[in-house]
């Protein structure tokens, strides 16, 4: 039924009658046991006199009753609470309906089945555990770096390719990531590796490293970069015993920059 106001409420709590404390002299703040929106919204007693509301007594927090002088001590209950609204009306919002609102407070675990899409800044001064995908879509988002004295961006700190492949019998990748096509250029030495998101241009870092057993011991390699763009990278890996171009049994590089 359509109506025209506030939604009604879906759920009604009843008050506590009353809270009792004793007096000891020299305690003037005392925790409700039931919270309230405002100082008169409870009639407080004490000695069997009444107090007035904001100038004898005052709330904060909705529990926190703090007299303005100590009530005095007593071998019994002394302090009266008494709780005037009788009943407390809640709505509750709709499960398959948005919420919006300024601001909000959570006491206890927040917990979110869906996607949640944040256009401020999310503070969390505790653990954040998080064991899904996060997407992180500001590119300069950081961390603390270990010692905590500065701040590293998390998306240029990344390495933003890397494969490892074998050279030598039938060339092929062994592991990678964002790749998305790989060959053997002919001859010796010489591979292509294609990149599945490209970078913005050629200008990205590479490191390179690579090597084989030899009757000897291990030989030493070269891998250099040539013809490069920013969908591919282009190597040339060289014997360091005779600057030969040499197919060797375990190359791997990474590529560091900024993509499209």
């Amino acid at each position: 039924m359509a109506y025209i106001g506030n939604t009604a409420a879906s759920r009604f709590v009843s008050n506590r009658a009353a809270s009792v404390f004793s007096g000891d002299g020299s305690a003037v703040a005392f925790t409700l046991e039931q919270s309230v929106a405002q100082d008169e919204d409870i009639l407080v007693s004490v000695d069997g006199v009444i107090q007035e509301p904001s100038v004898a007594y005052a709330v904060s927090s909705g529990t926190i009753l703090t007299f303005t002088a100590a009530p005095s001590t007593n071998s019994g209950n002394n302090i009266f609470v008494y709780y005037l609204a009788s009943q407390v009306g809640t709505v509750g919002h709709p499960s398959t309906q948005g919420l919006a609102a300024t601001s909000g407070t959570f006491s206890t675990t927040l917990s979110s089945t869906g996607n949640a899409t944040v256009g401020g800044t999310i503070a969390v001064t505790g653990t954040s555990t998080l064991t899904g995908v996060t997407a992180l879509g500001n590119t300069g988002s950081t961390v603390k770096s270990e010692g905590g004295a500065v701040t590293t961006n998390i998306a240029q700190g990344l390495a933003k390719m890397w494969c490892s492949f074998q050279g030598t019998g039938t060339a092929a990748i062994l592991d990678s990531f964002n790749t998305d096509g790989f060959s053997d250029d002919g001859g010796n030495g010489k591979f292509t590796i294609t990149i599945a998101s490209d970078y913005s241009n050629a200008n990205y870092s590479a490191v390179s490293t690579g090597g084989t057993l030899a009757a000897g011991g291990i030989d030493d390699v070269s891998v250099a970069r040539v013809n490069n763009s920013a969908a591919t990278l282009a190597l040339e890996t060289v014997r360091g015993s005779d600057n030969n171009l040499t197919d060797f049994a375990y190359i791997a590089t990474a590529t560091f920059g900024d993509l499209a």
